[in-house]
């Protein structure tokens, strides 16, 4: 009898909780769909999710708000963040009736209340109609974020998608397209308040019409700016110097002159989810998602209130590790003294000295023939800078023609200023300089004109030098002089150009001994090219080996640096490693013999030197060939000195290329011998194998270089790795000993690496390692699609170095 109490207990209790469930409201009940048909709608309660349930779409009601929305947002991170909605400017009332998203007898999608009235449709958005045949159309959500209705007996692909059509929310391959002609585009527009997703009043959006290079623009009402970018360099903004390279590597900007459109848009690693937005108070900010559950911060454009756009007016500079943040530019003082003591500094600075020009009565253009406007007007050179808006891009000058870019300003009365910047090249300013930032890192060389009277004396080189290498002795360098640079490479022709590195081209030069030398000629437009150069100077005095490039000397004339090192005639090792045509002069005992030599380098610098050296950017392109074929390794302007017996240190600026960093050094700053070890493991199996580690992918099995390089070695088979070319002429046990050595370099932990007097050992005798473990970071990380790259093109362009800053 009590057994059959408790089930009828049981049966009535379940009953009840039916009963109770059949009348709660529907937006109670929760349900998940892949699409919506004419025949399924998605109502409130319903969630689409995409295939692999990355994203989701449903109703929301943002901050407890009394409205509710249709928004997508990634399904499992936390918090929420909305990345699109529908009905922004229409919300659908929480008290009111109850509303579903279908598809419409046109075959639109729609959103519509309980009495069917249309709050929302992809009609109000785009002229398109849709298909005839209904039945046929479905709206999915990609795994992409992008929301799309499509018509199967179309073959044209989506006939809408939300990403043409984005909120405040950009996402990985979504573009924002801005037409400068037509004056309009796809731009990303702030909500009105966290708990109001309608249009407020900040947009993001390319720069003004016609302007080249592109840059990214923060507006106020779509007429006042309130930040921007700077130009695009094809590679990143340059008015943002500590942006993550990680991120920026990604960055897209397409330009079609002719249609008057940029397209701007951006990817990540496949490992991360990201966005960024546009906030309602005008921060653009970018979040990311590491282990796929909580958003960080990454990366944001305003720090702080004072960095908006012109916050010290015309001619003042922003910098805000200096006070005042705020002061004038050279040649200039505040316009009121009165308001910049207060700290208004938005009425800027007027010049203290007028110009040549401006003291004429005729102001047309002179000639630098007369040498009057030399004479009288001159440039300042601010380091570091980010360059003034309103710029306007000379196209009729070579890229790295800073004399051309100079005289086409002093030629100019209306020219105020000018740069030349790397991979863009002229620009000039004939307005009143506004919103220029000073950096401690990064930046250009921003050429301001002054009265030749306010430009004061000119320091000499050996001053110059002094300055650069503080208390070091520049007595024992050898200065050379312009002229005679100029005579022995034939003014910099182009036919003595051995090759173009990240800061710079390299020429070769014939002293008139008959000396034969290398000439790097560092870019005046580069910051980080003057910290190579004093690098170098640091450098040059205490190293001293055979397999390391020896520099002879330097040359310094105003804005001309150069660097004056030993010729290499068979020039750098990617010539022949990566050229199917030369790759065969590689037999395997001078590839041995390179190994062997560059772990002696190696070996030199971190051990046996006076001075700990870090190299930083080992790679193949790095490695110069003497007449002998014995490597060299040269380019040390990112080397660093590790003072007494410290071993390991932390940078806030990550520099090297990207394929060659290790995983401590790339992800945590943190940077030690062990870091070269892990470059020179991919260095080693890119010798063996006669492959690019940035340009090989094996699609059959989804596997990067690395990875593949570890599989073979695991299944027994690395000695599938050998270059081709080489046949079945080479010492198996020599290769294997280096794959080895190579994968005992690339572990994770930095502990588990052989020194390189462990593989000096390795190399030189029978002594074996520890068997290597399984690097899951380099598994991880090199499954993404190499960048398309031309074998045939000079390495130090393909393998650039890059700069990352912020450092953990």
């Amino acid at each position: 009898m009590g057994i059959e109490s408790e089930s009828v207990s049981f049966f009535n209790l379940s009953m009840f909780f039916f009963f109770i469930l059949i009348l709660l409201p529907p937006q109670y009940h929760c349900s998940q769909v892949y699409n919506i048909t004419p025949l399924q709608p998605s109502a409130q309660g319903d969630t689409l999710v995409s295939p692999s349930s990355i994203f989701e779409l449903g109703f929301f009601s943002p901050n407890g708000s009394a409205s509710k929305y249709v928004g997508i947002w990634h399904k499992n991170i936390s918090p929420r963040k909305v990345v699109w909605v529908a009905n922004r400017e229409k919300p659908i009332a929480v008290t009111g009736s109850l509303a579903s998203l279908r598809i419409s007898s046109n075959g639109s999608l729609e959103l519509v209340d309980g009495k069917h009235n249309s709050l929302w449709s992809t009609t109000d958005v785009t002229s398109e109609v849709s298909s005839s045949n209904t039945s046929s159309v479905a709206a999915l959500l990609l795994d992409s974020g992008n929301f799309i209705v499509k018509d199967d007996a179309w073959e044209d692909g989506a006939m809408w998608q939300s990403f043409d059509y984005p909120g405040d929310t950009l996402l990985p391959n979504q573009p924002i397209r801005y037409n400068t002609k037509a004056k309009k585009g796809n731009i990303l527009t702030s909500w009105k308040s966290e708990s109001d997703p309608s249009t407020g009043i900040y947009t993001v959006e390319g720069g003004r019409a016609t302007e080249v290079p592109a840059q990214v623009i923060i507006w106020i009402n779509r007429s006042t700016p309130f930040w921007r970018s700077g130009p695009w360099d094809k590679s990143k903004f340059i008015g943002l110097p500590d942006m993550d390279d990680r991120y920026l590597s990604g960055f897209t900007v397409e330009e079609n002159v002719e249609q008057g459109t940029q397209d701007f848009s951006y990817e990540l690693f496949d490992t991360l989810a990201t966005y960024g937005d546009i906030s309602s108070q005008g921060n653009f900010k970018f979040m990311y998602a590491q282990n796929g559950r909580n958003w960080s911060f990454h990366f944001e454009t305003l720090k702080n209130p004072c960095e908006i756009y012109g916050a010290c007016g015309p001619f003042g500079v922003y910098n805000s590790s200096e006070s005042p943040i705020c002061k004038c530019l050279k040649g200039f003082v505040p316009s009121s003294d009165q308001e910049w003591r207060k700290g208004n500094w938005t009425m800027g600075c007027v010049r203290q000295t007028n110009l040549f020009c401006e003291r004429q009565t005729d102001k047309k253009s002179f000639s630098l023939q007369g040498k009057q406007g030399y004479s009288d007007d001159g440039f300042w050179k601010m380091t570091g800078a980010k360059v003034p808006d309103y710029h306007q891009y000379i196209t009729s000058l070579n890229t790295d023609d800073i004399n051309g870019c100079m005289i086409q300003c002093l030629n100019n009365c209306s020219c105020l200023a000018y740069a030349l910047v790397n991979n863009i090249g002229c620009l000039v300013w004939s307005k009143d300089l506004i919103d220029i930032v000073g950096f401690s890192q990064g930046g250009v060389d921003l050429y301001i004109r002054l009265s030749r009277k306010q430009l004061g004396s000119i320091p000499t080189s050996r001053d110059i030098i002094q300055e650069y290498i503080g208390k070091h002795d520049p007595s024992e360098l050898l200065i050379y002089d312009f002229d005679t640079m100029l005579t022995a490479t034939d003014n910099f022709s182009i036919t003595n150009k051995l090759g173009q590195g990240g800061f710079g081209p390299v020429y070769k030069g014939i002293l008139q001994d008959g000396k034969e030398i290398a000439v790097k000629r560092l870019s005046s437009s580069s910051g980080q090219g003057i910290e190579e150069f004093k690098n170098e100077m640091l450098l040059i005095s205490n190293l001293q080996h055979k397999n390391l490039v020896r520099m002879m000397g330097c040359c310094i004339k105003e804005d001309e640096k150069l660097l004056v090192y030993e010729f290499m005639p068979n020039k750098s090792l990617d010539t022949f490693l990566f050229d199917p045509t030369r790759r065969g002069e590689l037999d395997w005992d001078r590839r041995f013999n390179i190994i062997q030599g560059v772990a002696r380098g190696l070996l030199y610098l971190h051990h046996d030197s006076y001075l700990k050296v870090i190299h930083r950017d080992l790679k193949v392109s790095n490695i110069l060939l003497d007449e002998k074929m014995k490597p060299k390794i040269s380019d040390f302007g990112l080397a660093r000195i590790v003072e007494g017996t410290q071993c390991i240190e932390n940078t806030q600026k990550v520099v090297g290329t990207r394929g060659y960093m290790s995983p401590e050094y790339a992800l945590g700053g943190i940077f030690s011998e062990k870091s070269d070890d892990y470059s020179f493991r991919v260095l080693e199996l890119e010798i063996i194998s006669g492959k690019k580690n940035n340009n090989f992918f094996l699609y059959e099995q989804q596997l990067g270089f690395l990875a593949h390089a570890w599989n073979l070695w695991y299944e027994g088979k690395g000695l599938e790795l050998v270059d081709e070319v080489l046949g079945d002429s080479y010492s198996s046990s020599e290769v294997l000993k280096c794959v080895h050595i190579g994968l005992l370099c690339v572990q994770d932990n930095a502990a588990d690496r052989p020194t390189m007097k462990d593989i000096a050992l390795m190399l030189s005798s029978e002594k074996d390692g520890t068997q290597p473990k399984r690097p899951e970071f380099t598994m991880q990380n090199s499954f993404s699609h190499p960048q398309p790259q031309n074998e045939h093109t000079n390495s130090p362009i393909n393998e650039a170095t890059i700069t990352v800053i912020e450092g953990r």
